[in-house]
C-alpha cells in the first residue's frame, strides 16, 4: 500500500505566490479608480477664494487658469464656462462650479488638465460649438442689458470665428467703422448663420432674404470695398 505523506504548510514562498492579485498595493493605481469627491472639489474651489466665500472672481480666475496651464482669454475656457453654464464672465460661483465639476468628474487641477482635449474637441462638433456661441452672448453680455456692447462683441466673435470664417477679417472692419454700438441677441445669432451658409464671394447672398439690417449693410460695405480696390 503506497505511504500518504503528511502535507506540510506550505512555505513563505508558496503563500506570496498564492496571494490574490487584488490584494496587492493599489497605489499606482489610485488615478485609474479615484472616484470623484465633492468634499475635495468643495476644498479645490476654495483654494481660489477666502474659506467662506462662495464666488471665484477675476483674480482667483487668473490663478486657476495659471495652475491648469490655460491662458485666461483661451477659448477652452469659454467651453469650460458653458459646461459649467457660469453666468458671468469672469467668475464661477460655488454652485456652478460643484454642478459643471461634477458632470466633468473633475475634483482637482490634474483631472480639469485630462479635460481640456474634451473641451477644445467641443469646438469642432457643429451643434456643439452653435450652443456654446449663443451661450457666449448671454455670458458676456452686462447682465442689466438686454444687448452686448460693440467692444465686447468683437472681442468674442475675435475668439469664437477669427479662425473659423473667411470673412470675419473684413466683416471685423466693417464693425470698426459702423454705427453699431451695441449687438442683440438675433443680430449675434445670425452673424454665425451668415458664416456658415453663406459663400466668400457672397454668389449665393439673397439680397430679399431675411438677413438682419446689419448683415445687409455689411454686404453692400463689402462690395464697395471689393469695387474700390479693384
Amino acid at each position: 500500500m503506497p505511504i500518504r505523506r503528511k502535507r506540510t504548510s506550505p512555505t513563505m514562498e508558496e503563500s506570496k505566490s498564492k496571494r490574490p492579485r487584488h490584494s496587492q498595493s493599489r497605489r499606482g493605481q489610485t488615478g485609474a479608480t479615484e472616484v470623484f469627491s465633492g468634499k475635495q472639489c468643495i476644498a479645490w474651489f476654495h483654494e481660489y477664494t477666502g474659506p467662506d466665500e462662495d464666488v471665484l472672481g477675476p483674480e482667483g480666475m487668473e490663478k486657476f487658469c495659471e495652475d491648469i496651464g490655460v491662458e485666461p482669454e483661451n477659448i477652452v475656457m469659454l467651453s469650460l464656462a458653458y459646461k459649467l453654464d457660469a453666468k458671468s464672465m469672469g467668475f464661477f460661483t460655488l454652485a456652478e462650479w460643484l454642478k459643471g465639476m461634477s458632470e466633468l468628474q473633475c475634483d482637482c487641477t490634474n483631472k480639469v488638465q485630462q479635460k481640456l482635449e474634451f473641451l477644445r474637441n467641443l469646438l469642432e462638433d457643429p451643434v456643439q460649438f452653435k450652443n456654446i456661441y449663443r451661450y457666449a452672448f448671454d455670458f458676456a453680455r452686462d447682465k442689466d442689458q438686454r444687448s452686448m456692447d460693440i467692444e465686447t462683441a468683437k472681442a468674442m466673435l475675435t475668439l469664437l470665428l477669427g479662425k473659423k470664417w473667411s470673412l470675419f477679417t473684413s466683416f471685423h472692419q466693417y464693425l470698426d467703422q459702423s454705427k453699431y454700438k451695441v449687438i442683440n441677441k438675433d443680430q449675434w445669432c445670425n452673424i454665425l448663420e451668415f458664416s456658415r451658409s453663406i459663400y466668400p464671394d457672397l454668389t449665393n447672398y439673397d439680397e430679399d432674404g431675411a438677413w438682419p439690417v446689419l448683415l445687409d449693410e455689411f454686404v453692400d460695405w463689402y462690395k464697395e470695398q471689393r469695387q474700390m480696390s479693384s
